[in-house]
């Protein structure tokens, strides 16, 4: 094989004999467990929403998609973009996204819209044609700091994801994007799901503390959450103008832009 051949890169949905090269990257990539990559597997993982660069005859890089929606349209919630540490710096990235988009575009996706860990992936992302879209706010609350607040009674209950899924149209902000099917599959192995009167709570405890992955409603009521489910300290994101936290990609100049996407899996 010369080496043009050799070197030849393509970029395409995996075959079911390679996710284990998927899964070596991943752990290479993001240090995760096998534990947490079964969980992710058995509940949103699927050779349709998954693409990858293939050179030199093995993957050097995947990302995956959730299927989402928003005004009516198919967005894909693009996550876990990893290149093989002996690969990067080559532009496969760059190349495999682009490949994404069109092969998205193609099967009818509106857009594509994903949450950067860092601001210097912000800066990566926008010179790819993403703009940021989508703020939040993270509310803070230590132990010292929830003496300031009286006791009081709340009556919160634990709700499964299909209730949730219900319950949350009614309290997302306008222009947010919808997620639901594996989106909620996925996030029922990291999370629980909370609600009360105003409010709509998915989240995460740890010990003492309760990880909030997603607030909406009346945010007056967070400390009462936190005293009744027996936590001393809690982090809560939730709407708001502070955070950039999401981008996005409109195929089509036509396409409005979401302003809100709840949660992400980072």
């Amino acid at each position: 094989m010369n080496n043009t051949a050799k070197n030849t890169r393509l970029f395409c949905a995996p075959l079911s004999s390679q996710i284990h090269e998927l899964r070596t990257l991943w752990k290479e990539t993001f240090g995760d467990t096998d534990e947490f990559l079964d969980l992710f597997h058995s509940t949103a993982f699927s050779l349709n929403r998954c693409r990858c660069a293939v050179q030199d005859g093995k993957i050097v890089a995947a990302l995956y998609w959730f299927d989402c929606s928003f005004s009516g349209n198919s967005i894909a919630y693009i996550y876990a973009v990893a290149t093989a540490k002996e690969y990067r710096g080559q532009g496969i990235c760059h190349a495999l996204m682009e490949s994404t988009h069109m092969h998205l575009k193609e099967l009818g996706y509106a857009g594509a819209i994903l949450s950067p860990a860092s601001k210097s992936l912000f800066d990566f992302y926008e010179k790819m044609g993403y703009k940021t879209c989508a703020y939040n706010d993270e509310l803070i609350f230590k132990e010292d700091s929830l003496y300031a607040f009286e006791k009081s009674d709340i009556t919160i209950r634990k709700i499964d994801k299909n209730e949730f899924a219900r319950l949350r149209q009614d309290f997302l902000p306008k222009d947010a994007v919808l997620q639901e099917n594996e989106n909620l599959d996925f996030l029922e192995t990291q999370a629980e799901f909370f609600t009360g009167k105003n409010f709509l709570l998915t989240a995460q405890k740890n010990g003492s503390h309760l990880q909030g992955i997603e607030f909406l409603g009346d945010t007056s009521v967070i400390p009462a959450i936190l005293q009744a489910l027996h936590c001393t300290s809690g982090n809560f994101r939730t709407v708001g103008k502070e955070n950039p936290f999401g981008m996005y990609y409109a195929f089509t100049e036509a396409t409005s832009t979401p302003s809100y996407i709840g949660f992400v899996f980072d």
